[in-house]
């Protein structure tokens, strides 16, 4: 704990210490005087003064230690606080950029998940088909007719819903498992596993439904050996980009063991990846090419954000961003 003179503690110190010597002197003359003095049944009230006295000094020195500890939490404590400020402030800036990297317009967005978020609404429609939910089932698919662009999947979807209102329990037991089957052409495994038990508890003795978790497995080992395969070719090709596009899925196939044995290989590709990068950024530069070189730039920041390349990066890319917009205009 820092004692100098510019501290809280430091600048009270000597008070302190006086106070101290003060005390104890009191304490001693008392002491001497009720020796050579005082006898006899005077020396009770003495002593109790003097007990007094000496409670009083602890009391002190007890509180002397207390402020000590106190003062030197306190300036721990701020030394913490200011070293949690800045790292707030620099993951602020970096969430700032994220944002400003990956923002898009309402537009890019229902273009891009369009495919999904008509998905997602079949399931959800179908999850309530399958729960006999139909009330539910119906008011979902009035929301989805009035959402502009989603009218003929609501018409489709109601078709859907009387077909299986209508049907016997082995027809919407094949419904299911259709519905199922398209999950897993789709690699959608989580979805096939929930709908799976799903259908297993309702039809317990349908061996069409137990077969389908079997199923589930062989399908998600036949993806991965595709996926391992495809993985070989584009390392032996030195395709980077591919490479990583396919890692990115085959990771959720790969046990421990598995994960341990590609580790090398995929070093080398992500190693690969960001050395092309790195040239592209600087030949960007070099020809003054800026939003080419913002844009190679911030891809190394998202996709290596530990590397030394993307702290350097971090460091400029205002300085990008300001002729990025200068060669706009």
């Amino acid at each position: 704990m820092d004692l100098g003179k510019d501290s809280p503690v430091g600048r009270f110190k000597w008070h302190f210490i006086l106070i101290g010597v003060a005390l104890s002197a009191i304490v001693l003359l008392t002491i001497l005087a009720s020796v050579f003095r005082i006898r006899g049944s005077e020396m009770i009230p003495l002593i109790l003064l003097m007990l007094g006295v000496l409670v009083i000094v602890v009391a002190m020195f007890i509180l002397l230690v207390g402020v000590f500890k106190i003062g030197g939490e306190i300036e721990d404590n701020g030394a913490k606080i200011e070293k949690l400020g800045a790292e707030l402030e620099k993951m602020q800036q970096l969430l700032g950029q994220v944002n400003q990297n990956t923002r898009l317009s309402e537009t890019a967005k229902n273009i891009a998940f369009r495919d999904a978020d008509r998905q997602t609404l079949r399931d959800a429609v179908f999850d309530k088909l399958q729960q006999k939910d139909f009330e539910a089932a119906s008011e979902i698919i009035d929301e989805i007719a009035h959402s502009t662009g989603y009218k003929k999947l609501a018409e489709q979807l109601s078709i859907q819903a009387d077909k299986y209102r209508d049907a016997t329990d082995v027809e919407r037991m094949n419904q299911v498992i259709a519905h199922i089957e398209k999950h897993l052409e789709d690699h959608q495994w989580a979805k096939a596993s929930a709908q799976t038990e799903q259908l297993i508890r309702a039809y317990p003795n349908s061996e069409k439904a137990m077969v389908l978790r079997q199923k589930l497995i062989d399908k998600k080992d036949e993806r991965k050996k595709v996926l391992l395969n495809a993985w070989d070719d584009a390392v032996k090709r030195q395709a980077t980009d591919r490479s990583l596009e396919i890692l990115r899925e085959l990771d959720q196939y790969l046990t421990p063991n598995e994960g341990l044995a590609l580790q090398e290989a995929a070093r080398d590709v992500f190693r690969t990846k960001l050395h092309n990068l790195g040239v592209q950024f600087s030949l960007a530069i070099s020809g003054r090419q800026w939003a080419k070189a913002l844009q190679t730039g911030q891809e190394i920041v998202r996709d290596f954000p530990n590397s030394r390349m993307a702290d350097e990066i971090r460091e400029k890319i205002v300085i990008l961003k300001q002729h990025a917009e200068q060669k706009k205009t």
